[in-house]
C-alpha cells in the first residue's frame, strides 16, 4: 500500500486512547483524517476537538464510508456489527487495526519494540527521554501521556527509527492477534512474563506462547534483549530457534545513599530520580536498547539522570521529613510485588502502608485472585480496596473479606469495599516514619488522592 500525504483515512472509535493520538499524528503528517464514535471521554474529546477532528455528532453513520477512503481503521471498541465496519466490509475497503497501521507508516523505519508483562511504558519513557536528550529524530508509540510529549503517538516521513510499547491485547474486533505481533520488530524487548489478561488468555500456557510468537516475528537479522532474571522469559528466549542475536541483561549495581539510588559503572556513579530493582531493570535494558541506536553507555547515564518516570508510576504526591504519599498504576500481581518492595528498599527506616485497589478484569475472577499470594507480603500494613459498585457494574459475585485474605495468604491483609471507610481510615493512620502507597488502575471508588495527601499531611505536620 502506497503511503503518501494525500491519505483519505477514516477511524471507527476514534475516540479510544490510542485511536485519537494516532488520528492527531496523521492528521499533523498531512493526511485528510475523519473519525465517529458513539461517546468520547476526556481527555480525547478536548485533544480531537484541538485539531478540528471531533466528530460533529457521536455515534454511527455509514455515509461516513465511501469508496474513496483509503484506509479504514478499526478500534477495540467498535462492535463486529458496527454498521460503518459492515460497509467497510461491503465495499471491500481495506481495514487495518492501529497497531497494523502504525507498522504501515513505520515499514521502511528501524522498529524498536518494547514487550513484556510489566515495565514497557517505562522502559519505552526511559528509551524516549535519551534520545530526546540528545535531539535524536525519531518516531514513537507509548501507553501514557509523557512530560515534554504533546501526544502518545508521533508519526513522520522523515523520522529513521520508532520505539514502540508493544502490548499483548488484541489487535481489533476482527483481529484477534496480539498488538505486539504486528509491528515486526527489528529490535525486541521483552521485559518479564508474568499471567494477567484472563479474559484474553485463559491459559498461562496460551499467554506465554504469545511471547514466543513475537520472537518469530521479528525481522530478519533481528535482536531480542530479554530479561536474564526473569526464567520464564530466559526458557522462551533460549528455546527459540530463530537466527536472532540475543542479549540478556540483569539488574545492575547500585547503592542507595539517603533515599537517593545510584548507579555504580565503569563511567562513574550516577545519581538517579527514580528507584526500585524493577525500574533499574527496566533501566538497564533501556540503556541496551539505546546502545543499539548508536548511544554510549556514558551517555545513556548522564541523560537518564534526569528521568523522573513514567505518568503513574511511583509518582510521589507528597512528603515530609518522615513520610512520602506515591501512587502508583500497579494492579497485576508482579507489578504489585515489585512495587512494594522498591518503596520498602528505598526507605528501609520506614514502616509502608500498601494499599490496592483490585479493579481490573482478571483481578475480579475468583479463578484468578489467588495469582495474588504473597504478593504485599512485604507491606507492614496491606490493605485491598474493591469498591462495591464495580461487582454490580461488572455483574461479578463479590468477594468477601475472607475470600481476599485466602487468596492474598496474608492473615495482615484488611479489607474494603467502601471509598467513604477506606478514606476515613487512611486519613485516621500515624504516619510517623510510615510511607504510603496507592496501588491502582482505577481511581478507589473516585476518592480525590490530592485531598487525601493535603489531609494526611496537614495532619502530620
Amino acid at each position: 500500500m502506497l503511503i503518501n500525504n494525500c491519505m483519505r483515512v477514516h477511524f471507527i472509535a476514534i475516540g479510544g486512547s490510542a485511536m485519537h493520538n494516532l488520528a492527531i499524528a496523521l492528521s499533523k503528517k498531512g493526511f485528510q483524517v475523519t473519525g465517529s464514535d458513539d461517546v468520547v471521554f476526556e481527555p480525547s474529546k478536548s485533544r480531537l476537538l484541538k485539531y478540528n477532528l471531533l466528530p460533529a455528532i457521536e455515534g454511527w453513520d455509514t455515509n461516513n464510508i465511501s469508496a474513496d477512503l483509503d484506509a479504514v481503521i478499526l478500534g477495540m471498541h467498535a462492535r463486529l456489527d458496527n454498521p460503518e465496519l459492515l460497509k467497510a466490509q461491503e465495499l471491500g475497503l481495506k481495514i487495518y487495526s492501529y497497531p497494523e497501521y502504525i507498522y504501515e507508516q513505520s515499514k521502511d523505519k528501524l522498529r524498536v519494540v518494547i514487550g513484556g508483562s510489566h515495565g514497557k511504558t517505562t522502559i519505552t519513557s526511559m528509551i524516549l527521554h535519551v534520545l530526546n536528550f540528545y535531539k535524536r529524530e525519531f518516531d514513537y508509540l507509548v501507553g501514557a501521556q509523557l512530560e515534554g510529549f504533546e501526544t502518545m503517538v508521533k508519526v513522520t516521513k522523515d523520522a529513521p527509527i520508532i520505539i514502540i510499547e508493544g502490548d499483548e491485547y488484541l489487535a481489533s474486533p476482527i483481529d484477534r492477534r496480539p498488538k505486539f505481533h504486528l509491528y515486526k520488530a527489528n529490535i525486541g524487548v521483552i521485559s518479564g512474563i508474568a499471567w494477567d489478561h484472563i479474559n484474553v488468555f485463559p491459559t498461562y500456557e496460551g499467554y506465554v506462547d504469545q511471547f514466543k510468537i513475537f520472537i518469530e516475528t521479528i525481522e530478519e537479522n533481528g535482536t531480542i534483549i530479554y530479561n536474564d532474571e526473569d526464567l520464564e522469559v530466559k526458557l522462551v528466549v533460549e528455546s527459540c530457534q530463530k537466527p536472532v542475536n540475543k542479549l540478556p541483561y540483569s539488574t545492575p549495581k547500585h547503592s542507595v545513599i539517603n533515599g537517593i539510588t545510584h548507579l555504580n559503572t565503569d563511567e562513574g556513579s550516577f545519581s538517579l530520580m527514580v528507584f526500585g530493582n524493577h525500574n533499574l531493570l527496566n533501566l538497564n535494558v533501556a540503556r541496551i536498547a539505546c546502545n543499539q541506536l548508536n548511544i554510549s553507555n556514558l551517555q545513556f547515564y548522564k541523560a537518564i539522570q534526569s528521568f523522573t518516570g513514567a505518568a503513574r508510576r511511583l509518582e510521589l504526591l507528597g512528603n515530609t521529613n518522615e513520610l512520602a504519599i506515591y501512587k502508583d498504576f500497579a494492579h497485576s500481581p508482579s507489578k504489585l510485588k515489585a512495587t512494594v518492595q522498591a518503596v520498602k528498599n528505598q526507605f528501609p527506616d520506614r514502616k509502608l502502608v500498601a494499599v490496592m485497589e483490585l479493579h481490573t478484569f482478571s483481578s475480579l475472577n475468583k479463578n484468578f485472585l489467588s495469582e495474588y499470594s504473597g504478593s504485599m507480603n512485604e507491606a507492614d500494613e496491606a490493605i485491598v480496596f474493591i469498591d462495591n459498585k464495580t461487582f454490580s457494574q461488572k455483574g461479578v459475585e463479590p468477594y468477601t473479606e475472607l475470600d481476599v485474605v485466602t487468596a492474598f495468604g496474608n492473615e495482615k491483609v484488611k479489607f474494603f469495599n467502601n471509598p467513604e471507610i477506606l478514606k476515613e481510615y487512611l486519613t485516621y493512620i500515624n504516619y510517623n516514619r510510615k510511607n504510603l502507597l496507592l496501588m491502582s488502575s482505577g481511581n478507589f471508588g473516585n476518592i480525590s488522592l490530592v485531598e487525601l495527601t493535603e489531609e494526611i499531611l496537614l495532619k502530620a505536620q
